[in-house]
C-alpha cells in the first residue's frame, strides 16, 4: 500500500472532511460518491483510497493522540500523515503536506505505548466506559475485532441459485469466493471486489449480507403459507431472505417510517424475484392496529446504536454519544410492546439487534416478559464480533395467550 498521487491525497482529505464535519454525511456513502466522480481511478486507486479512509476513521483518536491536537477542518492533511507515518505507509511529499512538523508525531511513534485504553482501540472515552460496565473485562477482545475491516460476505438468493451455482459464477466473473461452514446461504469473497458491477447481480444471484444477519431468518423460523410481518424492514436485506426461506409462498408485510427505504426493498425484490412482499409505510398508529393479531411471525429488527457493526461503519462511533444509546433503549422498549401486538396467539416473534449490549438485548427482553406475562421467551444468541462477523443479538419469543 503507497500514497504516490497527488489526487488520490486531495481525495481522502475532502471525503474525511465531509465525513467528520458535515451534517449526516456518512463514510459509505461519502467514499460512493468520491469513487463514482472519479470514474478514471484504476482498481489499484480506488482500493488505496477506500482503505486510507475507512483506516483514518477508524483510528481517528489513537491519530489525534499522535498529532498531539484534535481534528479540525484545517489539520485534515497533518491526520493524514500521522497514519501514513503509523501505518509505514509509502508516501510522496505533496505541496498540501509542506509546512507539517512531523518530528513530534514520530517522537510519539517511538515510545510504542498510549496513554489510554480509549486511546488504544481509539473510541470515545464514554464508549470504552460503557462497553467496560457492560461486557466486563471480555470488552476488549471484542473491541480488537471490532477495529479489524469487515470481510465481504454475500446471500446466495436460493429463490435463484444456490452457494455452489453462485461460486462458479462469480469464479466466471474473476471473484474468488468460498461457503462458510454452519451457514448454508453464505459466500465469502476472498478479497474485497465491486460485486455490483457482476452480472450475477444483475440477475438477482445474491444480496451483500453479513453472515451473522443471515442467522436472523433461520431463527425466526418461518413456514410457507405464513403472514410475516417484518415490522422495521429499512431497505429489506432481512426480509428478502424471509421471501426466499418461504419460497415466495405466503405473505411478508415489510413495515417501515421511510418511504425511500421501502422504494428501494421494492427495487430489490423485483432484482430477487421475490413476489410475496407488501410494502407498507408507519405513517400513524393505524398501520399497526390494522394488524393486530395477523403475525404467524414477525421480526422486530429494532433501532440500535449499532456497536455490533463497527467492522463496516465505524464513523458511527463518532456520532453518537450515551444520550442516544439511553434515547434508543427507551425506543426499542416501546416498539417491543406496541410492536407485539400484531403477533397471533401461539405465533413467534424475533427481537433483534446489530448490538452488544445487554441493555439493548436480553436486558430489554427480560424487561418485555416482565411485563407481559403472556408472552416467554424460548431461546436467545449472542454473537460477538470476536466470532468473525458481526455483532448481533436474537431473541425467539412465543405469544402463548
Amino acid at each position: 500500500m503507497e500514497l504516490i498521487h497527488r489526487n488520490l491525497a486531495i481525495g481522502i482529505h475532502d471525503a474525511l472532511q465531509e465525513t467528520f464535519f458535515e451534517k449526516n454525511k456518512y463514510a459509505d456513502k461519502v467514499i460512493e460518491r468520491l469513487l463514482k466522480a472519479n470514474r478514471k481511478w484504476g482498481s489499484q486507486d480506488r482500493a488505496v483510497v477506500s482503505e486510507i479512509f475507512y483506516n483514518i476513521i477508524r483510528w481517528k483518536k489513537r491519530l489525534e493522540y499522535y498529532m498531539g491536537e484534535g481534528v479540525k477542518p484545517n489539520n485534515i492533511y497533518k491526520l493524514i500523515i500521522a497514519y501514513l507515518l503509523w501505518s509505514k505507509t509509502n508516501y510522496k511529499k505533496f505541496e498540501e503536506f509542506d509546512g507539517i512538523k512531523i518530528a513530534d508525531i514520530l517522537t510519539k511513534l517511538k515510545k510504542n505505548t498510549v496513554p489510554t485504553k480509549a486511546i488504544e482501540h481509539s473510541i470515545p472515552d464514554w464508549l470504552a466506559e460503557t462497553l467496560e460496565k457492560e461486557l466486563g473485562p471480555k470488552w476488549e477482545k471484542e473491541m480488537l475485532a471490532l477495529n479489524e475491516q469487515a470481510p465481504t460476505v454475500l446471500r446466495a438468493n436460493s429463490l435463484r441459485t444456490t452457494t455452489k451455482e453462485l461460486i462458479s459464477d462469480l469464479s466466471d466473473e474473476n471473484i474468488v469466493s468460498y461457503p462458510i461452514k454452519n451457514y448454508p446461504d453464505a459466500v465469502q469473497l476472498e478479497e474485497k471486489k465491486n460485486v455490483f458491477l457482476t452480472t450475477a447481480f444483475k440477475e438477482g444471484l445474491f444480496e451483500v449480507q453479513d453472515a451473522s444477519s443471515q442467522k436472523i431468518g433461520y431463527f425466526l423460523d418461518v413456514k410457507e403459507g405464513q403472514r410475516v410481518v417484518d415490522a422495521c424492514a429499512g431497505a429489506g436485506g432481512k426480509t428478502l431472505h424471509l421471501a426466499a426461506l418461504m419460497q415466495n409462498k405466503g405473505q411478508i408485510i415489510a413495515l417501515d417510517i421511510f418511504e425511500w427505504k421501502l422504494a428501494e426493498l421494492k427495487r430489490r425484490a423485483k432484482r430477487a424475484g421475490a413476489h410475496n412482499i407488501e410494502t407498507r409505510m408507519i405513517a400513524d398508529n393505524k398501520v399497526i392496529k390494522r394488524l393486530h393479531e395477523k403475525a404467524d411471525r414477525l421480526l422486530i429488527d429494532a433501532p440500535c446504536s449499532g456497536l455490533g457493526v463497527l467492522k463496516r461503519n465505524p464513523d458511527s462511533k463518532w456520532k453518537i454519544d450515551q444520550d442516544f444509546i439511553d434515547r434508543i433503549k427507551k425506543e426499542q422498549q416501546q416498539i417491543l410492546q406496541d410492536y407485539s401486538k400484531m403477533l397471533k396467539k401461539g405465533g413467534k416473534m424475533v427481537y433483534a439487534t446489530c448490538s452488544i449490549l445487554p441493555s439493548e438485548n436480553n436486558l430489554q427482553v427480560d424487561e418485555f416478559i416482565k411485563n407481559n406475562p403472556n408472552f416467554k421467551m424460548i431461546k436467545d444468541e449472542k454473537v460477538m464480533p470476536s466470532e468473525g462477523y458481526d455483532g448481533f443479538y436474537m431473541a425467539l419469543i412465543e405469544r402463548f395467550s
